[in-house]
């Protein structure tokens, strides 16, 4: 799952549908076939472009969708307000992307984990950072721990998770999470993040869990 920056697409490369129909803004890739080519990039970005092509040539991509650069440039100019239907077009692009993964999004059992990223027709610096493990919460934490049997990786993919989510969308100071996991590596006397525990690593996102809500005011959203 990616978003785009707000570089307006050509028309050539449009959303815009027929004549009574919503302009699309999501495009879908996997199974072998993907909803653009790497001609598209003013649209898709680099990335979304890309990705459809190799999708298209039979390169085995894991499946995916890609936000417009259209959908951007019509939120910041509309006052950072989404689109209309592009919360709609998530939903059911998040929904095709369960099927062919065959994982549910939110589903302690097998949960379904994606990766934001940004992207651009040309690349460029100050681009958005990428959100890896969007999908855990308190919930679906202890299913992965079930499903890897791995206790420390599912805590340590949970924090690093909820420092990224913080940090990138919420504007969380960085530096609130890095001192948390210093501080904790100080006091179990280690120097590398590997050598925490998983019941270190499980304090630790109590930790962050708290900063967030007294950076953010709210709670860490669970997913759904």
């Amino acid at each position: 799952m990616r978003t785009m920056d707000q570089n307006k697409s050509k028309s050539s490369g449009s959303g815009k549908s027929g004549k009574g129909s919503r302009t699309k803004f999501v495009y879908f890739f996997g199974n072998g076939k993907a909803e653009g080519t790497a001609k598209m990039k003013e649209l898709l970005g680099g990335k979304g472009a890309n990705l459809a092509e190799m999708t298209n040539i039979g390169t085995p991509v894991p499946a995916g969708f890609t936000i417009s650069t259209e959908a951007c440039d019509q939120f910041y100019k509309a006052g950072k307000k989404w689109p209309e239907s592009l919360e709609q077009q998530v939903r059911e692009n998040l929904k095709k992307l369960e099927d062919a993964m065959g994982a549910k999004f939110g589903d302690r059992n097998n949960p379904l984990l994606v990766s934001v990223r940004s992207g651009a027709a040309v690349s460029m610096p100050g681009m958005m950072d990428t959100v890896l493990n969007l999908g855990l919460s308190s919930s679906v934490v202890q299913g992965l721990i079930i499903k890897t049997e791995n206790e420390r990786f599912a805590w340590d993919a949970y924090r690093r998770f909820i420092q990224m989510f913080g940090d990138v969308v919420m504007n969380v100071e960085h530096e609130v999470f890095e001192h948390i996991l210093q501080s904790k590596k100080e006091r179990v006397g280690v120097k590398l993040d590997t050598e925490l525990d998983a019941n270190d690593l499980k304090e630790i996102v109590r930790l962050y869990k708290k900063a967030y809500e007294e950076a953010t005011g709210e709670a860490l959203p669970p997913a759904s």
